[in-house]
Protein backbone atom coordinates (compact mmCIF):
# COMPACT_ATOMS: atom_id res chain seq x y z
CA UNK A 1 0.00 0.00 0.00
CA UNK A 2 1.26 3.21 -0.56
CA UNK A 3 1.57 5.95 1.73
CA UNK A 4 -0.29 9.04 2.95
CA UNK A 5 -2.22 11.38 1.03
CA UNK A 6 -1.32 14.77 0.62
CA UNK A 7 -1.77 18.05 -1.43
CA UNK A 8 1.64 19.65 -2.95
CA UNK A 9 1.82 23.25 -4.17
CA UNK A 10 2.44 23.59 -7.88
CA UNK A 11 6.44 24.69 -8.50
CA UNK A 12 6.46 28.02 -10.18
CA UNK A 13 7.68 26.13 -13.77
CA UNK A 14 4.65 23.52 -12.94
CA UNK A 15 1.88 26.48 -12.65
CA UNK A 16 3.86 28.57 -15.47
CA UNK A 17 3.56 25.47 -17.40
CA UNK A 18 -0.04 24.67 -16.88
CA UNK A 19 -1.30 27.69 -18.14
CA UNK A 20 0.75 27.87 -21.40
CA UNK A 21 -1.28 24.39 -21.37
CA UNK A 22 -4.47 25.44 -21.12
CA UNK A 23 -4.66 28.82 -22.46
CA UNK A 24 -1.40 29.46 -24.70
CA UNK A 25 2.09 30.33 -24.46
CA UNK A 26 1.21 33.65 -25.39
CA UNK A 27 -0.08 34.06 -22.01
CA UNK A 28 2.48 36.08 -19.79
CA UNK A 29 2.72 34.75 -16.26
CA UNK A 30 4.39 38.33 -14.11
CA UNK A 31 5.40 38.63 -10.57
CA UNK A 32 7.31 36.87 -7.97
CA UNK A 33 6.67 33.16 -6.75
CA UNK A 34 7.16 31.75 -3.28
CA UNK A 35 10.42 29.89 -3.21
CA UNK A 36 10.03 26.45 -3.86
CA UNK A 37 10.53 24.52 -0.41
CA UNK A 38 13.17 21.62 -0.51
CA UNK A 39 12.48 18.58 2.01
CA UNK A 40 14.58 15.13 1.85
CA UNK A 41 16.76 16.13 -0.84
CA UNK A 42 13.76 17.11 -3.65
CA UNK A 43 11.37 19.93 -4.51
CA UNK A 44 8.53 17.65 -5.40
CA UNK A 45 8.59 16.18 -1.67
CA UNK A 46 8.70 19.62 -0.17
CA UNK A 47 5.64 20.70 -2.27
CA UNK A 48 3.34 18.75 0.47
CA UNK A 49 4.84 20.57 3.02
CA UNK A 50 4.64 24.18 1.62
CA UNK A 51 2.89 27.37 3.17
CA UNK A 52 1.10 30.19 1.58
CA UNK A 53 1.74 33.61 3.53
CA UNK A 54 -0.31 37.19 3.43
CA UNK A 55 2.42 38.00 0.59
CA UNK A 56 2.40 34.81 -1.24
CA UNK A 57 -1.80 34.88 -1.55
CA UNK A 58 -1.18 38.88 -2.55
CA UNK A 59 1.06 37.83 -5.60
CA UNK A 60 -1.12 34.71 -6.66
CA UNK A 61 -4.32 37.05 -6.74
CA UNK A 62 -2.29 39.73 -8.97
CA UNK A 63 -0.71 36.76 -11.29
CA UNK A 64 -4.72 35.60 -11.32
CA UNK A 65 -6.62 38.66 -12.37
CA UNK A 66 -3.52 39.31 -14.57
CA UNK A 67 -3.74 35.61 -16.56
CA UNK A 68 -7.41 35.89 -16.47
CA UNK A 69 -8.00 39.77 -18.25
CA UNK A 70 -5.50 37.78 -20.89
CA UNK A 71 -7.53 35.05 -21.72
CA UNK A 72 -10.56 37.35 -22.36
CA UNK A 73 -9.23 40.34 -24.08
CA UNK A 74 -9.93 41.13 -27.41
CA UNK A 75 -7.05 39.07 -29.07
CA UNK A 76 -8.22 35.57 -27.04
CA UNK A 77 -11.68 35.56 -26.16
CA UNK A 78 -12.59 34.04 -29.74
CA UNK A 79 -10.66 30.96 -28.25
CA UNK A 80 -12.36 30.38 -24.97
CA UNK A 81 -15.83 31.97 -25.05
CA UNK A 82 -18.10 29.69 -27.12
CA UNK A 83 -20.88 32.42 -26.98
CA UNK A 84 -21.59 36.06 -27.98
CA UNK A 85 -22.21 38.57 -24.94
CA UNK A 86 -25.56 39.55 -24.09
CA UNK A 87 -26.19 43.72 -24.32
CA UNK A 88 -24.12 45.75 -22.13
CA UNK A 89 -24.89 45.17 -18.09
CA UNK A 90 -26.82 41.66 -18.59
CA UNK A 91 -25.54 38.46 -17.40
CA UNK A 92 -25.60 35.28 -19.14
CA UNK A 93 -25.17 32.15 -16.79
CA UNK A 94 -25.39 29.79 -19.28
CA UNK A 95 -22.34 30.73 -21.11
CA UNK A 96 -20.19 31.89 -18.13
CA UNK A 97 -21.31 28.36 -16.99
CA UNK A 98 -20.16 26.49 -20.12
CA UNK A 99 -16.70 28.84 -19.98
CA UNK A 100 -16.62 27.83 -16.09
CA UNK A 101 -16.73 24.36 -16.68
CA UNK A 102 -14.45 23.43 -19.43
CA UNK A 103 -11.27 26.01 -18.21
CA UNK A 104 -12.42 24.65 -14.58
CA UNK A 105 -12.12 21.02 -15.90
CA UNK A 106 -8.42 21.75 -17.30
CA UNK A 107 -7.13 23.69 -14.27
CA UNK A 108 -8.79 21.47 -11.10
CA UNK A 109 -7.71 18.64 -13.40
CA UNK A 110 -11.06 16.93 -12.75
CA UNK A 111 -14.82 17.98 -13.48
CA UNK A 112 -15.98 20.77 -11.41
CA UNK A 113 -18.87 19.88 -9.21
CA UNK A 114 -22.13 21.99 -9.66
CA UNK A 115 -21.50 23.97 -6.56
CA UNK A 116 -18.26 24.85 -7.67
CA UNK A 117 -19.78 25.90 -11.49
CA UNK A 118 -22.43 27.86 -9.84
CA UNK A 119 -20.16 30.10 -6.91
CA UNK A 120 -18.43 31.28 -9.89
CA UNK A 121 -21.35 32.14 -12.21
CA UNK A 122 -22.09 34.08 -9.33
CA UNK A 123 -18.99 35.98 -9.56
CA UNK A 124 -19.53 36.45 -13.28
CA UNK A 125 -23.29 37.54 -12.73
CA UNK A 126 -22.58 39.94 -9.75
CA UNK A 127 -19.29 41.54 -11.87
CA UNK A 128 -21.10 42.09 -14.98
CA UNK A 129 -24.00 43.93 -13.48
CA UNK A 130 -21.46 46.52 -11.61
CA UNK A 131 -19.32 46.81 -14.53
CA UNK A 132 -21.71 46.40 -17.55
CA UNK A 133 -18.95 44.27 -18.86
CA UNK A 134 -19.91 40.63 -19.87
CA UNK A 135 -15.96 39.88 -20.37
CA UNK A 136 -15.08 41.49 -17.01
CA UNK A 137 -17.16 38.93 -15.34
CA UNK A 138 -15.49 36.08 -16.92
CA UNK A 139 -12.27 37.22 -15.75
CA UNK A 140 -13.07 37.83 -12.14
CA UNK A 141 -14.54 33.89 -12.08
CA UNK A 142 -11.52 32.75 -13.91
CA UNK A 143 -9.51 34.59 -11.30
CA UNK A 144 -11.21 32.79 -9.06
CA UNK A 145 -10.72 29.74 -10.73
CA UNK A 146 -7.10 30.64 -10.84
CA UNK A 147 -6.70 30.87 -7.01
CA UNK A 148 -8.69 27.75 -5.94
CA UNK A 149 -6.57 25.61 -3.88
CA UNK A 150 -7.69 22.80 -6.67
CA UNK A 151 -5.68 24.86 -9.06
CA UNK A 152 -2.76 25.79 -6.61
CA UNK A 153 -2.22 22.60 -5.34
CA UNK A 154 -2.57 19.01 -6.85
CA UNK A 155 -4.89 17.91 -4.28
CA UNK A 156 -5.11 14.39 -3.83
CA UNK A 157 -8.19 12.26 -3.15
CA UNK A 158 -8.54 8.18 -2.31
CA UNK A 159 -11.51 5.99 -1.80
CA UNK A 160 -11.92 2.37 -0.72
CA UNK A 161 -10.82 -0.39 -2.66
CA UNK A 162 -14.48 -2.29 -3.21
CA UNK A 163 -12.87 -5.68 -2.85
CA UNK A 164 -11.07 -4.53 0.18
CA UNK A 165 -12.39 -1.71 2.55
CA UNK A 166 -9.00 -1.61 4.25
CA UNK A 167 -7.38 -0.87 1.19
CA UNK A 168 -7.35 2.49 -0.48
CA UNK A 169 -6.81 3.53 -4.26
CA UNK A 170 -6.27 6.90 -5.39
CA UNK A 171 -9.39 8.07 -7.39
CA UNK A 172 -8.79 8.13 -11.63
CA UNK A 173 -8.43 12.13 -11.25
CA UNK A 174 -5.69 11.83 -8.98
CA UNK A 175 -3.75 8.78 -10.69
CA UNK A 176 -4.14 10.81 -13.68
CA UNK A 177 -2.97 13.85 -12.04
CA UNK A 178 0.35 12.18 -10.45
CA UNK A 179 1.26 10.47 -13.81
CA UNK A 180 1.15 13.68 -15.55
CA UNK A 181 2.96 15.38 -13.36
CA UNK A 182 5.29 12.55 -12.97
CA UNK A 183 6.10 11.67 -16.94
CA UNK A 184 5.72 15.50 -17.91
CA UNK A 185 5.88 18.11 -15.52
CA UNK A 186 2.21 19.33 -16.30
CA UNK A 187 -1.53 19.03 -16.21
CA UNK A 188 -3.00 16.10 -18.06
CA UNK A 189 -3.83 16.82 -21.08
CA UNK A 190 -7.46 16.35 -22.96
CA UNK A 191 -7.27 12.46 -23.26
CA UNK A 192 -5.42 11.81 -20.16
CA UNK A 193 -8.53 13.61 -18.44
CA UNK A 194 -10.88 11.80 -20.33
CA UNK A 195 -9.63 8.27 -19.83
CA UNK A 196 -10.09 9.27 -16.15
CA UNK A 197 -14.24 9.58 -16.93
CA UNK A 198 -15.96 6.58 -14.98
CA UNK A 199 -12.96 5.67 -12.55
CA UNK A 200 -11.20 4.18 -16.42
CA UNK A 201 -7.71 4.49 -15.29
CA UNK A 202 -8.08 1.96 -12.02
CA UNK A 203 -7.70 -0.78 -14.67
CA UNK A 204 -4.47 -1.97 -15.24
CA UNK A 205 -5.21 -2.01 -19.21
CA UNK A 206 -6.22 1.52 -19.56
CA UNK A 207 -3.85 2.88 -16.83
CA UNK A 208 -0.88 0.87 -18.76
CA UNK A 209 -1.86 2.41 -22.46
CA UNK A 210 -2.21 6.05 -20.87
CA UNK A 211 1.60 5.32 -19.36
CA UNK A 212 2.87 3.71 -23.05
CA UNK A 213 1.66 7.22 -24.27
CA UNK A 214 3.28 9.57 -22.10
CA UNK A 215 5.99 7.53 -22.59
CA UNK A 216 6.12 7.93 -26.10
CA UNK A 217 5.28 11.53 -26.12
CA UNK A 218 8.28 13.78 -27.05
CA UNK A 219 7.00 16.09 -23.54
CA UNK A 220 8.87 13.34 -21.91
CA UNK A 221 12.02 15.06 -22.53
CA UNK A 222 10.47 18.25 -20.44
CA UNK A 223 9.56 15.46 -17.43
CA UNK A 224 12.77 14.28 -17.10
CA UNK A 225 14.82 17.64 -17.31
CA UNK A 226 12.36 18.67 -14.35
CA UNK A 227 13.47 15.33 -12.01
CA UNK A 228 17.60 15.48 -12.75
CA UNK A 229 17.25 19.25 -12.20
CA UNK A 230 15.22 18.40 -9.05
CA UNK A 231 17.24 15.77 -7.66
CA UNK A 232 20.67 17.45 -8.68
CA UNK A 233 18.83 21.07 -7.00
CA UNK A 234 19.58 23.12 -10.39
CA UNK A 235 17.52 25.68 -8.39
CA UNK A 236 20.44 26.65 -6.30
CA UNK A 237 21.93 28.22 -10.02
CA UNK A 238 19.90 31.23 -9.34
CA UNK A 239 22.15 31.95 -5.55
CA UNK A 240 25.82 30.91 -7.35
CA UNK A 241 28.30 33.76 -7.57
CA UNK A 242 31.87 33.65 -8.07
CA UNK A 243 35.00 35.78 -7.64
CA UNK A 244 35.47 37.56 -11.15
CA UNK A 245 38.89 38.68 -10.41
CA UNK A 246 39.51 34.95 -9.87
CA UNK A 247 37.37 33.67 -12.56
CA UNK A 248 37.04 36.24 -15.37
CA UNK A 249 35.55 33.74 -17.28
CA UNK A 250 32.30 33.66 -15.11
CA UNK A 251 29.13 35.15 -16.06
CA UNK A 252 25.15 34.17 -15.75
CA UNK A 253 25.70 32.76 -19.46
CA UNK A 254 28.08 30.45 -18.59
CA UNK A 255 25.74 29.01 -15.79
CA UNK A 256 22.81 28.71 -18.10
CA UNK A 257 24.69 26.97 -20.56
CA UNK A 258 26.68 24.66 -17.89
CA UNK A 259 22.81 23.35 -16.48
CA UNK A 260 22.39 23.15 -19.83
CA UNK A 261 24.76 20.71 -21.34
CA UNK A 262 24.31 18.53 -18.13
CA UNK A 263 20.27 18.23 -18.76
CA UNK A 264 21.23 17.29 -22.70
CA UNK A 265 23.74 14.79 -22.18
CA UNK A 266 21.09 13.15 -19.66
CA UNK A 267 18.30 13.66 -22.12
CA UNK A 268 20.43 12.25 -24.80
CA UNK A 269 21.38 9.10 -23.08
CA UNK A 270 18.79 7.82 -21.62
CA UNK A 271 15.80 9.57 -23.47
CA UNK A 272 17.09 9.38 -27.38
CA UNK A 273 19.75 6.65 -27.14
CA UNK A 274 18.09 4.84 -23.94
CA UNK A 275 21.44 4.18 -22.55
CA UNK A 276 22.27 2.31 -19.16
CA UNK A 277 21.78 4.97 -16.86
CA UNK A 278 25.25 3.45 -14.77
CA UNK A 279 27.23 4.90 -18.06
CA UNK A 280 26.11 8.89 -17.51
CA UNK A 281 29.13 8.47 -14.73
CA UNK A 282 31.88 7.08 -17.40
CA UNK A 283 30.72 8.81 -21.08
CA UNK A 284 32.67 11.38 -22.46
CA UNK A 285 29.87 12.01 -25.20
CA UNK A 286 28.84 15.69 -24.45
CA UNK A 287 27.62 18.83 -26.46
CA UNK A 288 29.17 22.69 -25.97
CA UNK A 289 28.97 26.07 -27.00
CA UNK A 290 31.34 28.71 -27.09
CA UNK A 291 31.38 29.72 -23.54
CA UNK A 292 31.23 26.65 -22.44
CA UNK A 293 34.84 25.33 -24.24
CA UNK A 294 36.45 28.91 -22.98
CA UNK A 295 36.15 26.65 -19.17
CA UNK A 296 36.83 23.42 -21.12
CA UNK A 297 39.91 24.55 -22.89
CA UNK A 298 38.51 23.46 -26.17
CA UNK A 299 37.15 24.82 -29.73
CA UNK A 300 33.83 25.34 -30.88
CA UNK A 301 33.22 26.03 -34.17
CA UNK A 302 29.58 26.77 -33.60
CA UNK A 303 28.95 30.44 -33.29
CA UNK A 304 25.58 30.60 -31.79
CA UNK A 305 24.05 27.60 -30.13
CA UNK A 306 25.14 23.87 -29.30
CA UNK A 307 27.19 20.95 -31.10
CA UNK A 308 27.93 17.66 -30.05
CA UNK A 309 31.16 16.88 -28.85
CA UNK A 310 33.05 14.25 -27.41
CA UNK A 311 36.10 14.68 -25.15
CA UNK A 312 39.07 12.35 -26.12
CA UNK A 313 40.26 8.76 -24.46
CA UNK A 314 41.78 9.24 -21.55
CA UNK A 315 40.41 12.28 -20.83
CA UNK A 316 39.63 13.09 -16.81
CA UNK A 317 36.44 14.59 -18.33
CA UNK A 318 34.32 11.87 -18.19
CA UNK A 319 31.22 11.34 -16.52
CA UNK A 320 28.03 14.09 -15.86
CA UNK A 321 29.49 15.10 -11.90
CA UNK A 322 33.06 16.30 -13.79
CA UNK A 323 30.88 19.19 -15.46
CA UNK A 324 31.15 22.56 -15.42
CA UNK A 325 27.75 22.84 -13.70
CA UNK A 326 28.06 20.18 -10.71
CA UNK A 327 31.79 21.78 -10.37
CA UNK A 328 30.39 25.28 -10.09
CA UNK A 329 27.26 24.60 -8.46
CA UNK A 330 29.15 22.69 -5.45
CA UNK A 331 31.81 25.09 -4.85
CA UNK A 332 32.46 28.23 -2.76
CA UNK A 333 32.49 32.06 -4.62
CA UNK A 334 36.58 31.96 -4.71
CA UNK A 335 37.46 27.92 -4.40
CA UNK A 336 36.21 24.33 -4.80
CA UNK A 337 34.82 22.21 -2.00
CA UNK A 338 35.45 18.83 -1.54
CA UNK A 339 33.77 18.57 1.18
CA UNK A 340 30.54 19.92 -1.09
CA UNK A 341 31.15 18.07 -3.52
CA UNK A 342 32.00 14.76 -1.87
CA UNK A 343 28.27 15.49 0.02
CA UNK A 344 26.63 15.54 -3.41
CA UNK A 345 27.98 12.68 -4.73
CA UNK A 346 26.67 10.94 -1.09
CA UNK A 347 23.91 12.20 -0.59
CA UNK A 348 21.93 12.75 -4.68
CA UNK A 349 23.99 10.06 -5.84
CA UNK A 350 23.93 7.41 -3.74
CA UNK A 351 21.45 8.45 -1.33
CA UNK A 352 23.62 8.35 1.76
CA UNK A 353 22.57 11.16 4.08
CA UNK A 354 25.54 13.22 5.73
CA UNK A 355 25.56 14.55 9.08
CA UNK A 356 25.44 18.59 9.41
CA UNK A 357 28.43 19.72 10.61
CA UNK A 358 28.59 20.98 14.14
CA UNK A 359 27.32 24.52 14.92
CA UNK A 360 30.94 25.57 16.34
CA UNK A 361 33.19 24.04 14.36
CA UNK A 362 35.73 26.77 12.67
CA UNK A 363 36.66 26.47 8.72
CA UNK A 364 39.51 28.60 9.30
CA UNK A 365 42.26 26.56 7.55
CA UNK A 366 40.05 25.35 5.40
CA UNK A 367 39.59 28.79 3.81
CA UNK A 368 43.02 29.62 3.89
CA UNK A 369 43.58 29.37 0.11
CA UNK A 370 46.88 30.89 0.10
CA UNK A 371 48.52 29.32 3.60
CA UNK A 372 51.90 28.86 3.14
CA UNK A 373 52.27 25.43 5.00
CA UNK A 374 48.72 23.95 3.90
CA UNK A 375 49.33 24.45 -0.03
CA UNK A 376 46.56 22.22 -1.60
CA UNK A 377 43.07 21.34 -1.05
CA UNK A 378 43.90 17.88 0.70
CA UNK A 379 46.74 19.28 3.28
CA UNK A 380 44.01 21.71 4.44
CA UNK A 381 41.18 19.36 4.83
CA UNK A 382 43.25 17.03 7.04
CA UNK A 383 44.29 19.61 9.04
CA UNK A 384 41.16 20.05 9.77
CA UNK A 385 40.32 16.46 10.40
CA UNK A 386 42.44 16.91 13.61
CA UNK A 387 39.35 17.80 15.29
CA UNK A 388 38.07 14.64 16.11
CA UNK A 389 34.46 16.26 15.49
CA UNK A 390 34.86 16.53 11.87
CA UNK A 391 36.80 13.51 11.03
CA UNK A 392 34.09 10.89 11.25
CA UNK A 393 31.80 12.94 8.67
CA UNK A 394 35.45 13.96 6.76
CA UNK A 395 36.23 10.46 6.11
CA UNK A 396 32.86 10.03 4.29
CA UNK A 397 32.65 12.91 1.86
CA UNK A 398 36.39 14.52 1.39
CA UNK A 399 38.22 11.10 -0.50
CA UNK A 400 35.20 11.56 -3.06
CA UNK A 401 35.42 15.17 -3.36
CA UNK A 402 39.46 15.22 -2.92
CA UNK A 403 38.88 13.19 -6.59
CA UNK A 404 37.32 15.71 -8.24
CA UNK A 405 39.59 18.82 -7.09
CA UNK A 406 41.30 19.06 -10.47
CA UNK A 407 38.49 20.99 -11.14
CA UNK A 408 38.51 24.67 -9.64
CA UNK A 409 35.57 26.77 -8.68
CA UNK A 410 33.95 27.13 -12.46
CA UNK A 411 35.00 23.53 -13.44
CA UNK A 412 38.00 24.76 -15.09
CA UNK A 413 40.63 21.92 -15.33
CA UNK A 414 43.86 22.68 -12.78
CA UNK A 415 46.65 20.32 -12.41
CA UNK A 416 48.24 22.32 -9.57
CA UNK A 417 47.02 24.26 -6.76
CA UNK A 418 49.84 26.91 -4.85
CA UNK A 419 52.31 25.31 -7.69
CA UNK A 420 52.00 21.90 -5.69
CA UNK A 421 50.41 18.76 -7.87
CA UNK A 422 47.09 18.20 -7.02
CA UNK A 423 46.66 14.47 -5.45
CA UNK A 424 43.10 13.22 -6.75
CA UNK A 425 43.18 9.49 -5.09
CA UNK A 426 40.81 8.54 -2.92
CA UNK A 427 38.29 5.62 -1.99
CA UNK A 428 34.38 5.14 -1.75
CA UNK A 429 33.09 2.49 0.86
CA UNK A 430 36.61 1.00 0.48
CA UNK A 431 36.65 1.11 -3.56
CA UNK A 432 39.97 3.03 -4.72
CA UNK A 433 40.38 4.88 -7.64
CA UNK A 434 43.40 7.16 -8.86
CA UNK A 435 41.86 10.12 -10.53
CA UNK A 436 38.46 11.07 -11.87
CA UNK A 437 38.15 8.92 -14.29
CA UNK A 438 38.81 6.19 -12.48
CA UNK A 439 36.26 7.86 -9.92
CA UNK A 440 33.35 7.62 -12.81
CA UNK A 441 34.22 3.59 -13.06
CA UNK A 442 34.04 3.06 -9.13
CA UNK A 443 30.55 5.10 -9.34
CA UNK A 444 29.57 3.00 -12.31
CA UNK A 445 30.00 -0.40 -10.68
CA UNK A 446 28.93 0.96 -6.77
CA UNK A 447 25.42 -0.68 -6.18
CA UNK A 448 24.02 2.56 -4.49
CA UNK A 449 24.18 4.69 -7.13
CA UNK A 450 21.00 2.86 -9.66
CA UNK A 451 19.43 1.82 -6.37
CA UNK A 452 19.51 5.65 -5.13
CA UNK A 453 18.18 6.55 -8.48
CA UNK A 454 14.97 4.28 -8.14
CA UNK A 455 14.52 5.47 -4.57
CA UNK A 456 14.65 9.45 -5.77
CA UNK A 457 12.47 8.71 -8.72
CA UNK A 458 10.07 6.74 -7.07
CA UNK A 459 9.68 9.47 -4.42
CA UNK A 460 10.04 12.06 -6.92
CA UNK A 461 6.69 10.75 -8.69
CA UNK A 462 4.41 10.08 -5.24
CA UNK A 463 5.83 13.49 -3.93
CA UNK A 464 6.62 11.94 -0.39
CA UNK A 465 9.48 10.11 1.06
CA UNK A 466 8.83 5.85 1.16
CA UNK A 467 6.91 4.53 3.85
CA UNK A 468 8.30 1.41 5.69
CA UNK A 469 6.33 -0.93 4.32
CA UNK A 470 7.69 0.16 0.82
CA UNK A 471 11.25 -1.14 1.07
CA UNK A 472 9.60 -4.46 -0.48
CA UNK A 473 8.85 -2.62 -3.65
CA UNK A 474 11.98 -0.40 -4.11
CA UNK A 475 13.96 -3.79 -3.48
CA UNK A 476 12.05 -4.68 -6.22
CA UNK A 477 11.82 -1.91 -8.77
CA UNK A 478 15.76 -2.12 -8.32
CA UNK A 479 16.23 -5.88 -9.51
CA UNK A 480 14.14 -5.26 -12.69
CA UNK A 481 15.62 -2.15 -13.22
CA UNK A 482 19.15 -4.16 -13.15
CA UNK A 483 17.17 -7.01 -15.11
CA UNK A 484 16.35 -4.00 -18.07
CA UNK A 485 19.71 -2.85 -18.30
CA UNK A 486 19.53 -0.08 -16.35
CA UNK A 487 16.99 1.70 -18.62
CA UNK A 488 15.27 4.29 -17.63
CA UNK A 489 11.97 3.98 -19.97
CA UNK A 490 12.16 0.66 -18.44
CA UNK A 491 11.53 2.19 -14.96
CA UNK A 492 9.50 5.19 -15.31
CA UNK A 493 6.87 2.09 -16.32
CA UNK A 494 6.92 -0.01 -13.67
CA UNK A 495 6.93 2.83 -10.95
CA UNK A 496 3.38 4.10 -12.41
CA UNK A 497 2.10 0.95 -13.06
CA UNK A 498 3.13 -0.37 -9.33
CA UNK A 499 0.27 -0.28 -6.43
CA UNK A 500 2.66 2.22 -4.39
CA UNK A 501 1.77 4.82 -7.24
CA UNK A 502 -2.04 3.96 -7.26
CA UNK A 503 -2.48 3.57 -3.49
CA UNK A 504 -2.51 5.41 -0.51
CA UNK A 505 -3.19 5.02 2.96
CA UNK A 506 -4.45 7.37 5.51
CA UNK A 507 -4.45 11.21 4.90
CA UNK A 508 -0.82 12.86 6.35
CA UNK A 509 -1.38 13.85 9.88
CA UNK A 510 -0.61 17.46 10.56
CA UNK A 511 0.90 17.25 13.74
CA UNK A 512 3.66 15.23 12.57
CA UNK A 513 4.96 18.25 10.75
CA UNK A 514 8.45 19.51 12.19
CA UNK A 515 8.04 22.76 13.92
CA UNK A 516 10.41 24.61 11.87
CA UNK A 517 8.52 23.61 8.98
CA UNK A 518 5.06 25.26 10.47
Amino acid sequence: MGGPLAMRRLTAEQYKRAVADVFGADIKVAGRFEPDARRDGLVAVGGSWSTTTPSSFEQSESRALSIAAQVVDETHRAQFVACEPPPAGEADDACAAEFVRGIGRQLFRRPLTEEEVEARVAIAANTTRATADFHAGLQFALASLLLAPEFLFRVEQGEPDPTDPQHMLLTSGSVASRLSYFLWNTTPDEELLAATEGGQLLSDEALGAQVDRLLASPRLEEGMRAFFADVYSFDDFEDVSKDTILYPAFSRTLLEDAQEQTLRVIIDHLISQRGDFRDLFTTRKSFMTRTLGLVYGVPVATRDGWEPFEFPEGSLRSGIYTHASLMALHSHPGRSSPTMRGIFVREAIMCQPVSAAPADVTFSVVQETDNVEFKTGRERLLAHQTDKACAKCHKVMDPIGLGLDNFDAIGAYRATENGVPIDTSGDVSGEEFSDTRDLGRVLHDHPAVPACLVENLYRYAVGRDTALSERRLLRYLEGRFEESGYRLHDLLRLIAMSDGFRTASERRAVETQPEDEV
